[in-house]
């Protein structure tokens, strides 16, 4: 009887969140893709519009300013829903949802440097919330319903509907997957990326025909790139963690620093080009055809992603991650005597595996955009790439599952932000120590 009554359980919970998970996945595909619609329409709009980059000024100040009118909107896309999921009750304001929306189009129409999948996500994970309120859902069927959310959109934005699905549970805690909505997460995923393309969203698919046969030179250097996207991935965290520092240190109102750091983006466009404003799809699908890039591509990516989310603007990681990694990619072919397309296309999905600690959601991605061939490499250049990058995050508010070296000496369970905070204070207590252990032995020796 005990066993009749635990199957008859599980079935009945299989079922209820079949339906929920299907149920949140329509809705969340259908909002993805009013998202993506809307965005793409401004941006085509602007794009008409000679040196359109000069709005970035107004942009970046307008988005700054709502967050005046609605302070509970400060943060950004995903980051700031793995916060509330670990840390809130799960649920998300409308308003939060609405503000994110706009203000993510309006800085991308203008040409700041960011991501769709971060306020996709957002959206996404609000939408699943309202559908809880309806349900009257509370605790844990909330949170799994909201994760789903996360995980749909996710799905429907990449295009990559098991990759995404996968990247919404495991991007939540660096080091482990909740597999208790994995089943959720799975259909969520594939329904949203489903009704997302049957609503009209083109998806970016890229197989790489070349790869070389297997030599133990090959593989050397497929790890030797591994290692190389795990420090682009340490850059790219540690310069949106410096933008961070020098905005809170400037003693200036947010529109203000939105205006004036705009205004040097947008001055840089008549140097350097537009290829390094919004999305930048047309570079990093560049890069991944093999074509000569400049080698610093991924560093001014770097960088005006950071101006661009630290002074006002609003949106995504996961973009510039792609475009920071192809292009990084393209730049180490030569060094390492690879493919440019083919390092490129690894160096896409190992940047989302170092940046975002999500080595398996990177992996399954790259079987999805460039097909089985390269996924063998790609899937060793992705985990070395998320065990270099240490433990940081492009989403502070991930939780520090299971550290990457026994012998560090990192608390687990804390955000990642904490983590790293209290890793610096004691760094500095020991260099502050050895200093002065220093002082005391050059005043002896005098």
């Amino acid at each position: 009887m005990q066993r009749i009554k635990e199957e008859a359980i599980i079935l009945v919970s299989v079922v209820k969140w079949l339906a929920l998970a299907a149920t949140t996945g329509l809705i969340v595909g259908a909002s993805t893709a009013a998202f993506v619609k809307t965005l793409n329409l401004c941006s085509s709009a602007i794009l008409l519009l000679p040196h359109y980059f000069l709005l970035l000024p107004l942009g970046l100040a307008f988005s700054a300013a709502l967050i005046y009118v609605f302070p509970d909107a400060v943060g950004h896309g995903a980051n700031k829903v793995i916060g509330i999921i670990h840390h809130g009750n799960s649920r998300i304001p409308p308003i939060n949802t609405m503000v994110e929306f706009l203000r993510t189009t309006i800085t991308l129409a203008v040409g700041g440097s960011a991501g769709k999948e971060g306020p996709a996500a957002q959206i996404g994970a609000g939408c699943a919330s309202l559908f809880a309120d309806l349900l009257r859902f509370e605790g844990q069927d909330r949170r799994k319903l909201v994760i789903c959310g996360i995980s749909g959109a996710f799905a429907s934005v990449f295009g990559t509907p098991i990759a995404g699905a996968i990247f919404g549970i495991e991007v939540l805690s660096a080091g482990t997957i909740k597999y208790d909505v994995l089943l959720p997460s799975f259909v969520a995923g594939i329904v949203s990326y489903q009704f997302s393309s049957w609503l009209g969203l083109a998806y970016f698919h890229h197989p790489v025909m070349f790869v070389p046969v297997f030599t133990e030179m090959f593989f050397l250097k497929v790890v030797v790139a591994g290692i190389l996207f795990g420090g682009v991935s340490f850059l790219l965290v540690e310069t949106l963690s410096l933008g961070k520092k020098i905005s809170a240190s400037l003693k200036l109102s947010l529109p203000l620093k939105g205006l004036i750091i705009g205004a040097s983006l947008a001055a840089s466009g008549f140097v350097l080009g537009d290829a390094y404003f919004g999305l930048g799809l047309d570079t990093l699908r560049s890069s991944l055809e093999g074509a000569p890039l400049p080698w610093y591509a991924f560093l001014v990516k770097t960088v005006f992603t950071s101006a661009t989310l630290n002074f006002g603007g609003s949106g995504g990681i996961g973009t510039p991650l792609f475009f920071v990694g192809a292009t990084s990619g393209n730049a180490f072919s030569g060094l390492l005597g690879v493919d440019p397309a083919m390092l490129a296309a690894i160096g896409f999905v190992s940047l989302l595996a170092g940046a975002a600690n999500t080595p398996i959601a990177a992996s399954i991605m790259a079987v999805e955009l460039f097909g089985a061939l390269v996924a063998p490499y790609a899937a060793v250049s992705c985990v070395i790439s998320y065990v270099v990058a240490g433990h940081r995050s492009v989403y502070p508010a991930q939780t520090l599952a299971v550290k990457k070296s026994s012998s560090i000496k990192v608390e687990e369970g804390l955000p990642l932000e904490a983590v790293k905070a209290r890793y610096e204070e004691r760094e500095n207590s020991v260099i502050i120590r050895l200093s002065r252990l220093w002082r005391l032995l050059r005043r002896d020796r005098g």
